[in-house]
């Protein structure tokens, strides 16, 4: 456990450190932590820091920088959120698209950083289906969902069907179904087969199972805004190798995915440090999130990616307002 005095010290060292950018010597943190203490006395604290693992001497320099350790203790224990007066800005209800298109401007013109948002998962809900005979053996199914989105499959089948046994089917579905899960119908239709002709029912399977894929084939689409931010952070700039690392992490998705997968879990603002997992792969970079919500359900995750020197306190605010201001605008579309 540190003591008062230790966390005061690492405290203001790292404040110091994201507000400069450039190791913080023992003088330099006399001063900024206002403390009357010695310089013999703060090297003994930032040597006693660095042991734990907390601050680090980059190259020769005689100052430290904060470790990933040291940055989530500090977020954890002694960030203190100042309400800071931030531009007046809404998102005006309108298509999902077009929301979650505004919340990454929105989020990126804020932080100045790459702001991101992984759209809303949609339940594989339809609303209404249809069949169409394209050929022998060949048909399109047409589903449409609750909010008027359409989705169309071309399905292959072992044999043919007449028109009017594809609309028996579609009648069958939407007089039954609709307003249900396309996994809800899968386990329906299977207690219900005996009650339909064995040709129908292969057939609904069929729709079913194309129309579970088709439902959820643009799940978790991300979207980013701002990646030319990252030109202009001296974290970045001053290593391409770094620049080119966090253009990979964005090109690639998979990653950012999953870290926002495990954001929508959990209430609030949550940060991730760069170099404290594999969630977020290198130590160059941290990520501030927040799931958003639907009429009272979390339905997806945004938020800010940086530099892990970034100040926590003002993108917790931003990326705050913005999950309020997506979930306003996505429960209040007409």
């Amino acid at each position: 456990m540190l003591d008062d005095r230790s966390k005061l010290l690492l405290k203001a060292l790292v404040e110091r450190y994201i507000a400069e950018g450039q190791p913080v010597g023992s003088r330099t943190l006399s001063r900024a932590s206002g403390l009357e203490l010695s310089p013999a006395t703060i090297r003994n604290v930032m040597a006693d820091l660095e042991d734990l693992g907390l601050i680090a001497s980059p190259h020769t320099s005689a100052g430290r920088v904060p470790t990933a350790k040291g940055y989530r203790l500090f977020v954890d224990t002694m960030l203190t959120v100042q309400q800071e007066q931030l531009p007046t800005v809404q998102l005006m209800p309108e298509q999902p698209q077009k929301v979650i298109a505004n919340a990454a401007h929105l989020l990126s013109s804020l932080s100045q950083f790459v702001g991101v948002v992984m759209a809303p998962r949609r339940a594989s809900v339809f609303r209404h289906i249809e069949f169409l005979r394209l050929s022998e053996k060949r048909f399109l199914v047409i589903i449409v969902s609750p909010d008027g989105d359409v989705q169309n499959r071309v399905i292959f089948t072992e044999v043919d069907y007449s028109q009017s046994q594809l609309v028996e089917a579609a009648n069958f579905l939407n007089a039954n179904y609709a307003g249900l899960t396309m996994e809800q119908v899968r386990e329906r239709l299977k207690l219900e087969v005996d009650k339909l002709r064995g040709e129908i029912a292969a057939l609904m399977q069929a729709a079913v199972s194309v129309g579970s894929e088709a439902m959820s084939g643009s799940q978790d689409e991300v979207v980013f805004s701002g990646e030319r931010n990252l030109l202009s952070v001296s974290d970045f700039s001053s290593d391409m190798s770094h620049l080119r690392r966090a253009f990979d992490l964005f090109e690639q998705k998979t990653q950012i995915l999953r870290l926002l997968d495990i954001s929508s879990r959990a209430e609030g603002v949550r940060i991730f440090i760069g170099g404290e997992s594999q969630v977020v792969p290198f130590e160059e970079l941290s990520v501030v999130s927040a799931p958003y919500e639907v009429d009272g359900q979390v339905v997806g995750t945004l938020g800010v990616i940086g530099p892990t020197r970034m100040p926590y306190d003002r993108m917790i605010q931003i990326v705050d307002i913005t999950s309020k201001l997506v979930s306003n605008a996505l429960s209040h579309r007409k």
